[in-house]
């Protein structure tokens, strides 16, 4: 007997968007209960919960315990960034890629970091700086510091030749992030690091990451004069 095929989140995620598109469900309506939506989709209630998950972080549904899943009265249409290693974004531009490390120590926490990031006073960090150029030209400057507690081998890895954003993505995963952006004015440090004027406007991003509630890293990267971030809808 040929068995039937599985409903996949992605069936229902679509599904449920085409009818919220179509207003069977208009803003503000409630929508049918998990378990129902299971029933009639054929599939596990973890499958649907998934699918609508992806939904609310789109900003498309509002999902409140006790008082169920309803259609966003004013949809949030969401930017995603598409934000990838410093050698990525050079080959993209079909440039050449290269990277150095600048400098490298291992310290307590300073306590501006482990109020961002959550970490107990004095718990030991890696702090890394690191250069990232396009064709021998300055791309950006990285500043990064790397929880030891939670990537104990990153004690010992060997920075300079595999840039500490590369090694951690294959090291470790993270389950979520904090990314922040702003426009920094060079000082006399990034001037000479991104080869500019001292008081140059710089596009500077700021990214955290955890694993399980644990704080993995912390990054401050400032860009050379003119970067430019993309984003898609």
């Amino acid at each position: 007997m040929p068995q039937q095929k599985r409903t996949g989140f992605q069936e229902v995620r679509d599904e449920v968007m085409r009818r919220i598109e179509a207003r069977v469900w208009e803003q503000g309506a409630l929508l049918p209960a998990e378990t129902d939506l299971a029933e009639e989709f054929g599939c596990a209630r973890a499958t649907v919960n998934r699918a609508l998950r992806e939904l609310a972080d789109r900003g498309v549904i509002d999902r409140k315990r006790k008082s169920g899943t309803r259609v966003t009265l004013q949809p949030v249409k969401q930017a995603k960034l598409d934000i990838a290693t410093a050698r990525r974004l050079v080959e993209d531009r079909n440039a050449a890629y290269r990277y150095a490390l600048v400098s490298r120590h291992l310290q307590p926490a300073p306590g501006w970091l482990s109020s961002q990031i959550g970490l107990s006073p004095g718990s030991e960090v890696l702090h890394l700086e690191t250069m990232h150029y396009a064709d021998g030209q300055p791309f950006h400057f990285e500043d990064r510091w790397i929880n030891i507690a939670a990537v104990p081998e990153s004690a010992d890895a060997d920075f300079g030749a595999v840039p500490p954003g590369e090694w951690l993505l294959a090291a470790v995963p993270f389950s979520n992030a904090d990314v922040s952006f702003t426009a920094t004015a060079a000082d006399d440090a990034l001037a000479q690091y991104l080869a500019c004027p001292s008081g140059t406007a710089l596009f500077q991003m700021e990214r955290s990451t955890w694993f399980q509630d644990a704080p993995v890293t912390f990054a401050r990267i400032t860009f050379h004069p003119g970067y430019r971030m993309r984003s898609r809808y």
